[in-house]
């Protein structure tokens, strides 16, 4: 019998996982898009209506880690499944609701199923491949979420005209839809782990080398993403760019993101995940550091959102291989956390960016993005050396 060849099938489930990716990161990403319609629509300020963002972030930061201590014995093809469905109903409940809080129930179901699914895909994506290959199988689940931000955004300030915000978030659930069809036709059965109790779940909170690198984690999405969510504005600022011209160069953004996904995750597999981090904190600061000089021709911002989305998601398929590598057989709970960390690390960057603008000015956001990110630099540099302290004398231990 003719048929795919294993390779192939491996690929195609989990690029089918990134699809699913795609579409609950869309549902988080294009509420920016269609803001002037949710709030003409629901008769609300803008501010308001911005505030939707918000709560999807806090409700999967907080959700994450409960949702995969209260579904850890499920199937894993059953709990994606369900975690696509339910996003797809809060984004039909976001649709169809007439008033502003039952669209705000709407957006924390929907990040629900998208808290239950990333952290579930990215372990079942590594679980097809071998070791040698799971950065780049982090990488390419991750390239889903990557691709929702290059195009979210835009799509939803495209599509939001004709269609209106309530078509606009039918569209992204009929994506949840088609993601959660695929994975019950295409994704083999995955047994859950060995069953934990929930003590012992909630103790890997509290390992504090795990702790350190989810304080990694929020301080690295903190330094990026506080200039991020005032890069429109920042553009305007240095380039003057409007309208079209800012749509091309998110999009240029995105790209950069999309090929940094994958290339970190090789980086990954062919140097490990330790040389892949520093050479991408590295460059993170050498481009938001430089911006104030960048971002004054449109060439150069090209050159500078490439650059920066390039290392920025250049740096989490070999995060999240640390990550595993640290956590072991608690690896699920580990990822869920870590997303509950880059979050609640994305809610903070609108905050302290506010606060940067309104004390010291636009103009300075990058140089402060920059400074986050040596701090960043500085922890993780003392949280490895710790790391590698431990593995060394469990190494020791055991040869003992």
């Amino acid at each position: 019998m003719s048929g795919p060849t294993p390779t192939t099938t491996v690929s195609g489930r989990t690029f089918l996982l990134a699809g699913g990716a795609f579409a609950v990161g869309t549902s988080a990403y294009i509420v920016a898009g269609v803001l002037p319609q949710l709030s003409s629509g629901l008769g609300v300020s803008v501010s308001a209506a911005g505030q939707l963002a918000t709560a999807f972030a806090l409700a999967y930061a907080i959700g994450a880690p409960l949702v995969a201590t209260a579904t850890g014995h499920w199937n894993r093809r059953t709990l994606l499944v369900v975690a696509l469905l339910t996003a797809a109903a809060g984004n039909v409940l976001t649709a169809v609701a007439p008033t502003y809080w039952l669209v705000l129930l709407g957006r924390v179901v929907a990040a629900l199923g998208a808290a239950a699914y990333t952290p579930a895909a990215t372990l079942v994506a590594t679980h097809f491949h071998p070791p040698h290959q799971r950065g780049r199988a982090v990488a390419i689940v991750f390239a889903g979420l990557t691709l929702a931000l290059a195009l979210g955004v835009p799509a939803g300030t495209i599509l939001g005209g004709p269609l209106g915000y309530r078509g606009v978030f039918i569209l992204v659930a009929g994506a949840s839809v088609l993601a959660a069809l695929g994975t019950r036709l295409m994704i083999p059965s995955v047994e859950a782990p060995a069953a934990v109790p929930l003590r012992e779940r909630l103790a890997v909170a509290a390992n504090p080398r795990l702790q350190a690198i989810l304080v990694v984690t929020v301080l690295g999405v903190l330094s990026s993403m506080s200039v991020y969510t005032y890069v429109v504005p920042l553009l305007g600022e240095y380039t003057h760019a409007t309208g079209a011209l800012v749509s091309a160069l998110l999009l240029v953004y995105g790209l950069g993101g999309l090929i940094g996904n994958l290339l970190g995750g090789r980086a990954t597999d062919r140097f490990g995940s330790r040389p892949t981090l520093y050479v991408a904190l590295a460059v993170i600061v050498l481009v938001l550091a430089t911006l104030p000089l960048t971002l004054t021709t449109i060439p150069g911002a090209v050159i500078a959102l490439f650059g920066w989305s390039l290392s920025t998601w250049g740096f989490n398929p070999p995060f999240q291989h640390l990550l595993l590598d640290t956590a072991g057989e608690q690896g699920g709970l580990a990822l869920a956390l870590n997303a509950s960390a880059i979050y609640l690390g994305s809610g903070l960057s609108g905050v302290i960016g506010g606060l940067v603008i309104a004390s010291i000015g636009i103009t300075t956001l990058p140089l402060v993005g920059a400074a986050l990110t040596v701090v960043t630099s500085v922890v993780f540099v003392v949280t490895d050396r710790r790391l590698t302290r431990s593995e060394r004398t469990m190494a020791n231990t055991l040869a003992g």
